[in-house]
């Protein structure tokens, strides 16, 4: 038990601070309750209920950025917590190994996307129309749904679907991000309570290391430019991509 503390509390901070500013906690948290042999799909459940902790540290520091968006904030979690609700149910029937074969691709069409913004031409034609809003509003509750049901890169996948809306800078877009999907996570975190497993002696040291790296990443977010952020996103979003085809397909043990 002392040695699983040792690795998930230094990997938690990590996790967090990457989950409150690229959206890629999974990317060191899941592998690391693998490392203190917890089985994959328990170690999915066990992720999602400690990354509750790194939502709340992000939402506490990012109130500069949140203070003037509340209301676009109670647009977009209603939305994701939706998405999880069903994301979550969907887990519990249908584990996510069978779904692993598609994740790289998602994660790679987000990396995308964030890389080649739209043009101002593109995002005026959007302005007023209904079914674009419909389909904006959909893709959120669908990215929503994947956070609750595998969660790798799911914030990076929300980060790039908000991006397009090209009203505001990147900060207000990860404040919004880690706010909505803490949200959901915690949504998410119930249903397993009632329904799955979660190792919680585990989750302890994972989520303390979560809140404090969750309350790290959007200070380190306000220093950096805009455009090395997003380029830093863009480049562990190709490079997670890659990592999680050649482990779904088979290549790496």
């Amino acid at each position: 038990m002392f040695q699983a503390i040792i690795v998930l509390f230094p990997a938690g901070i990590l996790a967090g601070i990457m989950s409150s500013t690229t959206g890629m906690a999974s990317l060191v948290s899941y592998p690391a309750l693998l490392a203190v042999g917890v089985p994959p799909v328990f170690a999915n459940v066990t992720n999602t209920t400690a990354l509750v902790l790194a939502g709340a540290g992000a939402t506490v520091s990012s109130q500069k950025e949140l203070k003037h968006h509340y209301g676009d904030l109670m647009k977009v979690m209603p939305l994701t917590l939706l998405g999880s609700i069903l994301g979550a149910i969907l887990l519990l029937e249908q584990p996510a190994d069978t779904f692993e074969k598609v994740v790289p691709f998602f994660v790679l069409a987000a990396g995308l996307i964030l890389a080649f913004p739209p043009s101002a031409a593109s995002l005026e034609a959007r302005q007023g129309s209904k079914w674009r809003s419909f389909g904006f509003d959909l893709l959120i509750i669908v990215v929503g749904a994947y956070t609750g049901y595998f969660g790798a890169a799911g914030g990076v996948m929300l980060l790039a679907l908000l991006s397009r809306s090209g009203k505001y800078k990147f900060t207000t877009y990860n404040a919004l991000k880690n706010v909505s999907l803490g949200a959901s996570n915690l949504l998410a975190a119930i249903i397993y309570a009632f329904k799955s497993h979660i190792y919680w002696i585990l989750v302890i040291p994972l989520a303390i290391g979560f809140f404090v790296g969750g309350f790290i990443g959007p200070r380190i977010v306000r220093l950096i430019p805009e455009r090395l952020m997003k380029g830093i996103v863009v480049i562990g979003a190709i490079g997670l991509s890659i990592w999680l085809f050649l482990d779904a397909y088979g290549f790496v043990g």
